[in-house]
């Protein structure tokens, strides 16, 4: 006989260093010491993008570990609430650890908590009311509102999923410049793409962070043996302290809610919609590229910003009258943030020009209400249709994404689209 715990672990990080997964690879390498078993891999699960108190990459942990006993149960439970203790940035104001623990099947009523952590809203208060009426145990440190995505993370349903290989340093190593050799990543890129993705952008590394934290590098993809195959071809200058595979809802779109209509749509939320441009985009300062999109309900404005680099040449070269899919998020100042758009239709543009003269000329005004006059030839016409000549685009039908670097963690990149993922 035996039990299956579900726990689950957010809010650990801070600005300054520190990282939830790093936790979960102590507490399940000290697990395994003990001769614990792991149930399947443990879960990395990203939450609201746009949830004003989100960590970094507001991503939550959740493992299953399998135990025999009362005394197993209790002597798991002490282990893992003192790693978090020993490891949480806690003098930070703004980290609020929570641990949860829970015996038993995983309900419907907790994977809808889970999904709506995901893409909408949650208070504390329905965090534990949900906590409450499901059994599940809860631990808070400060606030405890890390509490809302460790129960979340153990209730979350993966109806698509990748996997994220994430090796971390050495704590005499934090803060220091990476020592990852950059010629071995795009090898690495070249052999297993698409495989794994979002290891290069432009040319660069991209699967180091820039942050303090623990993590040397971390590799997406599609399989486990894929990241791990990917991870044996990177090349380091430095010791890799411990190595850890997370299945993981990154990458899935898993946030994106359909809107079937522009004003249904509310902060601190992410959405896929469709709508027409309403006007030609325009440059603000900080180079952010900005539009209007409209439908017959309302019209929002969307962004693609700086940071997002060549997406932003294919945005500005949107026009009124295109017929767009867009997805991505809404932030505090109403603004929807672009993940991705995928152009449905482009409506034809012309320049106008005054008609030509017998001559070949290209006539002029000759007044108001006057006609025109050739300038060459000085022949008058009173009336004559002006010239339409369409404007070539470099647009065409289709997807158009962010670069990695600018992806938020949840957005799935077009390669996964493309692949049928």
């Amino acid at each position: 006989m035996y039990n299956i715990l579900h726990v689950g672990i957010d809010d650990t990080d801070s600005s300054n260093g520190m990282c939830t997964t790093y936790i979960c690879a102590v507490v399940l390498e000290r697990l395994k010491d003990c001769g614990l078993t792991l149930k399947g891999e443990p879960h990395l699960i990203r939450l609201n993008p746009f949830a004003p108190y989100k960590t970094r990459g507001n991503g939550a942990v959740a493992f299953k570990i399998v135990l025999k006993s009362d005394e197993e149960i209790r002597n798991t439970k002490r282990l893992i609430l003192g790693v978090v203790e020993e490891f949480s940035e806690v003098e930070d104001p703004l980290t609020n650890p929570g641990v949860v623990f829970f015996t038993g099947e995983i309900t419907k009523k907790m994977q809808e908590y889970s999904l709506k952590t995901v893409r909408q809203m949650v208070t504390m208060e329905e965090a534990e009311k949900l906590a409450h009426d499901v059994k599940v145990e809860v631990f808070k440190y400060k606030n405890g509102r890390g509490v809302i995505g460790a129960l979340a993370a153990i209730g979350c349903p993966l109806p698509d999923k990748t996997y994220e290989l994430i090796a971390y340093r050495k704590v005499e190593n934090y803060g220091k410049k990476r020592r990852i050799d950059e010629d071995s990543v795009r090898l690495m890129d070249h052999k297993t793409y698409p495989e794994t993705f979002d290891n290069v952008d432009d040319g660069y590394m991209a699967i180091a962070p820039h942050t303090p934290c623990p993590v040397l590098y971390g590799i997406r993809g599609e399989s486990k043996e894929a990241v791990c195959a990917a991870h044996n071809l990177v090349e380091v200058k430095e010791p890799i302290k411990r190595i850890m595979v997370f299945l993981t809802n990154q990458h899935t779109d898993l946030h994106i809610q359909e809107a079937s209509a522009i004003n249904q749509m509310e902060m601190y939320q992410c959405y896929r919609v469709n709508g027409q441009v309403k006007d030609h985009p325009h440059i603000i300062e900080g180079g952010h590229v900005i539009f209007t999109l409209e439908d017959a309900s309302g019209a929002i404005e969307c962004a693609a910003y700086e940071p997002t680099k060549r997406f932003r040449d294919n945005v500005r070269q949107l026009a009124s009258g295109d017929e767009l899919v867009v997805y991505g998020g809404i932030g505090t100042k109403g603004t929807l943030n672009l993940e991705k758009i995928r152009i449905v239709g482009l409506k034809k543009q012309y320049n106008i020009f005054n008609p030509r003269c017998d001559c070949g000329k290209r006539m002029k005004s000759a007044g108001s209400d006057k006609g025109y006059k050739c300038p060459s030839c000085g022949l008058k016409m009173a009336d004559a249709p002006k010239e339409e000549v369409e404007i070539e685009r470099n647009l065409k039908e289709g997807f158009y994404e962010v670069p990695p670097s600018a992806r938020r963690h949840l957005s799935k990149p077009l390669v996964r689209i493309y692949t049928g993922r």
